[in-house]
């Protein structure tokens, strides 16, 4: 399994959301590079970074500063916010990112989608699918969770049958620290065999990964548990080997 620390950005500075508010920010005192580069030192291969201004207003705000970090850093970068057009994906292509993360379009324009895959290849597009457990049915939201439809995960992701990798955020788990829904990975894993499943929300322990790699996961993404020091990035490493 692989491990994704996440890295999310706000006016070029490191920070979390608490429950996806931009209204309630944490930032901590690093350089990304610096921290994409601790990252690599430790033995990360991959990192997932998030432009959270690009996010919020739905257009590219620090995709400049994000080809940079990609065209600098050892690691694999999977890139995501505000990603919309072919452009914007083939620029942080080009930069050196590994793999782009494209998030409510997915929804709003399946096409588009199937054409971003069918252009620059299902190892190099990811989809990210925020989801809300309801009477135990992932459905999936969108627009920043502002907006709720009544689409489940696999109703979505059964629109692209190219696809390889996915991105499911439980939002109810997001920066909770209480535990990462192995349910819902175990049915990723058995619904979507083809697809490699990235869990994210809820990773508060290391041995966490170890139960999200017996679920069925292909990759975790960590942010809040790792910037607060609850373990280490070796750690965590070594769980999901």
């Amino acid at each position: 399994m692989i491990l994704y620390p996440a890295m999310d950005l706000m006016g070029g500075r490191v920070v979390r959301l608490a429950q996806g508010r931009f209204d309630d920010a944490t930032a901590y005192r690093v350089d990304p590079a610096e921290a994409l580069a601790a990252f690599a030192a430790e033995g990360a291969t991959w990192a997932h970074v998030v432009d959270l201004d690009g996010a919020r207003a739905g257009a590219p705000v620090q995709h400049g500063l994000i080809a940079r970090l990609a065209s600098e850093s050892r690691l694999n970068l999977q890139v995501a916010g505000g990603i919309r057009t072919r452009d914007q994906i083939a620029r942080l292509l080009d930069a050196g990112a590994a793999r782009i993360v494209v998030g409510s379009l997915a929804v709003a324009d399946p096409a588009l989608v199937r054409a971003f895959l069918a252009e620059f290849g299902a190892e190099r597009i990811a989809l990210a699918l925020d989801v809300r457990m309801v009477d135990e049915h992932p459905l999936v939201a969108t627009s920043g969770w502002t907006e709720q439809s009544e689409l489940r995960l696999w109703d979505v992701a059964a629109r692209f049958p190219e696809l390889r990798h996915l991105l499911v955020t439980d939002i109810g788990r997001d920066g909770m620290l209480r535990g990462p829904n192995l349910g819902l990975v175990t049915e990723a894993s058995q619904t979507l065999p083809d697809v490699a499943f990235q869990a994210s929300g809820g990773i508060a322990d290391a041995r966490h990964f170890c139960e999200l790699r017996k679920a069925g996961a292909a990759g975790a993404i960590v942010g809040k548990a790792l910037w607060e020091g609850r373990f280490t990035l070796a750690e965590a490493l070594d769980a999901c080997a």
